[in-house]
């Protein structure tokens, strides 16, 4: 099977994309809340790993343009004559929190979240990089592109700042077992058009 460009085994089923422009109301808030989700993440691993520079240095920006992206991701629910639906239940990240090793050592434990991280990025950009490429809205397709563009470098952030604390052979080799596991999770769920994962 061809891998997607960013590593995943699986890309998305192509019927999802259909099905998701269908309900683009229900797929906005979902992203809205994914971004919301995203910039709170980074903020989390601020606060928890204050003592380390580079991920404060590099994590900090990052907070701005997941903000950011909420806000202009509002905007569009606002040009459709829409408002932002409740908060869904984000079953893809809730199995994926499910595969992190727990225990180890402090540097281990931040690894982890990292490639948790970088996987939610990298699902995220495939996703948008869908919509750029098959929505007829020829405007949203433009802002989906500029989406994509941004999550493939937090995907890449992700994944060297999980390289500074630990070997980074040995992070290849989690990343490649995450990757396998990823696909499982995608292969066993439901093709849901109102959900962004």
């Amino acid at each position: 099977m061809e891998k997607h460009v960013l590593g995943l085994e699986l890309p998305t089923d192509p019927r999802w994309v259909d099905i998701a422009e269908k309900n683009i109301g229900d797929i906005l808030t979902d992203h809205a809340y994914c971004e919301q989700k995203a910039a709170s993440s980074c903020i989390s691993l601020i606060i928890q790993f204050y003592d380390q520079p580079k991920l404060v240095e590099l994590l900090t920006p990052v907070v701005a343009e997941e903000w950011d992206h909420f806000a202009r991701v509002m905007a569009e629910l606002k040009k459709r004559n829409l408002s932002l639906g409740p908060l869904r239940k984000d079953e893809y990240v809730e199995a994926l929190g499910k595969l992190l090793k727990k225990g180890g050592n402090r540097q281990q434990q931040l690894v982890e979240k990292l490639l948790m991280n970088a996987m939610i990025e990298a699902r995220s950009c495939e996703r948008f990089r869908l919509l750029w490429k098959e929505i007829a809205d020829k405007q949203l397709s433009e802002f989906y592109y500029e989406l994509m563009v941004s999550e493939a470098g937090h995907y890449k952030n992700f994944l060297s700042l999980a390289k500074e604390y630990q070997d980074p052979q040995e992070v290849h080799r989690r990343w490649h077992e995450l990757l396998e596991q990823e696909a499982e999770i995608m292969k066993n769920m439901e093709i849901r058009g109102d959900r962004m994962h």
